[in-house]
């Protein structure tokens, strides 16, 4: 053998070698890559939603229309309620309920769109900042909305029975600046209950092994300084044994109570508006009247919203039970699709108090007709005049304008 065929040889023997220690080295590389089932609480969609074969129509189908009769139907009640002739205390907090109901589907809608209506929901979830948008998005942010809009509901019926019970008391503390601010103080605190888990959740960068081929995804892990300062258990059961006692089973018990008292309160004034109609006294019998139809349509309010609230109360309370004290009461799997029905419904309840207020609300027909059909929108100086001769000062007023 020639020196010339001597290195073409080795050159060859050569080129074997690093190939075969590349061939070795990706070999060793692809071991060391987990499984995506040896991941324990990789972000994967189809695991962490409902079942499938339901959230499909509902959340992939449905909800996009849903979505867009929501935004319009609410946003029709802020222009209107937004109205200077319409600024009473009541208005308001029904204003602050619109938005919120508005943002609690609003927020969450791009997830859904993605993951159901476009088909993502077999994947992964990747990187971690998006899974940090998907937490974020869909469960935090319109927690802090709904919790709001429940304690909210909870000021309305309270408000209306200091309005029908106990009036001079309703006149010194529901006025416009105080509902104001109360408003504003439910939606602080609603957000703040909520900003534990904007932290309590920590999303790492994970590789790993699924039909072969490697994929890039997140794992969840519960965050440091849960673990340091409590345990992860007994940090969601105090979190979830909150969320049910003060958003979920506590104000639907006190809604209910309300209920029963307004109710009750309505019909005697319904006796005393025909007592003073056989007296011909017309001008008290129009202003009882118009409380009384107020006082309805705010009963109809709240039992539309306790029609959709309890059950998912329920949902949530049977929840907690299966995930914190084991308590199998029903199987993890009818769970979840109670879950995901009790919540749609909850949802398909946002656009109907727009057609409540317009169909037992006069005064919010006529505005809306006037902004949306006749074109024709109220200037301040009027819309501060109309205000003042239907409902006297600013600060006071008898709720009749709704």
């Amino acid at each position: 053998m020639t020196k010339a065929d001597e290195d073409i040889m080795m050159d060859y023997d050569s080129e074997i070698m690093d190939n075969y220690t590349n061939l070795t080295d990706d070999y060793n590389y692809t071991n060391l890559i987990p499984l995506a089932e040896q991941i324990p609480m990789l972000v994967n969609l189809t695991n962490r939603g409902p079942p499938i074969e339901f959230a499909l129509p509902l959340l992939g189908y449905a909800m996009p229309a849903l979505l867009v009769v929501t935004i319009i139907a609410n946003t029709f009640v802020v222009v209107v309620l937004a109205q200077r002739h319409m600024r009473t205390p009541t208005n308001i907090v029904l204003l602050g309920m619109a938005v919120c109901d508005m943002m609690t589907l609003l927020i969450p809608s791009p997830w859904f769109f993605y993951i159901y209506t476009l088909g993502n929901y077999a994947t992964v979830l990747g990187p971690s900042s998006t899974c940090y948008a998907y937490n974020s998005m869909n469960e935090v942010i319109p927690n802090a909305f709904h919790t709001a809009s429940v304690w909210l509901t909870l000021v309305l019926a309270g408000q209306r029975y200091f309005y029908v019970c106990h009036p001079t008391t309703a006149v010194t503390w529901c006025t416009v600046p105080r509902v104001l601010r109360t408003v504003c103080w439910v939606g602080f605190i609603a957000f703040a209950h909520q900003l534990p888990r904007f932290l309590d959740t920590v999303f790492i960068d994970v590789r790993f092994k699924w039909q072969g081929e490697v994929h890039y995804g997140c794992q969840m892990l519960v965050a440091e300084w849960v673990t340091q300062i409590f345990t992860a258990k007994a940090y969601f059961i105090a979190y979830y044994a909150f969320k049910v006692i003060f958003v979920n089973i506590g104000p639907c018990t006190v809604l209910v109570v309300l209920n029963i008292l307004l109710f009750r309160a309505l019909k005697r004034a319904q006796e005393k508006r025909a007592k003073l109609l056989k007296e011909n006294r017309k001008s008290e019998c129009k202003k009882l009247r118009d409380s009384n139809c107020t006082t309805m349509m705010l009963i109809v309010v709240v039992t539309v919203f306790l029609a959709v609230e309890i059950p998912l109360a329920v949902t949530i309370v049977l929840h907690v039970l299966i995930n914190a004290f084991k308590v199998q009461l029903v199987s993890y799997y009818v769970l979840n699709i109670t879950l995901l029905f009790t919540n749609f419904f909850l949802m398909l309840s946002y656009p109907v108090n727009f057609a409540i207020y317009c169909g037992m609300s006069k005064q919010f027909r006529k505005t809306f007709k006037d902004l949306f059909i006749m074109g024709t929108f109220v200037n301040k100086t009027q819309g501060s005049s109309r205000y003042s001769l239907v409902n006297g000062p600013r600060t006071v007023t008898n709720e009749t304008i709704l």
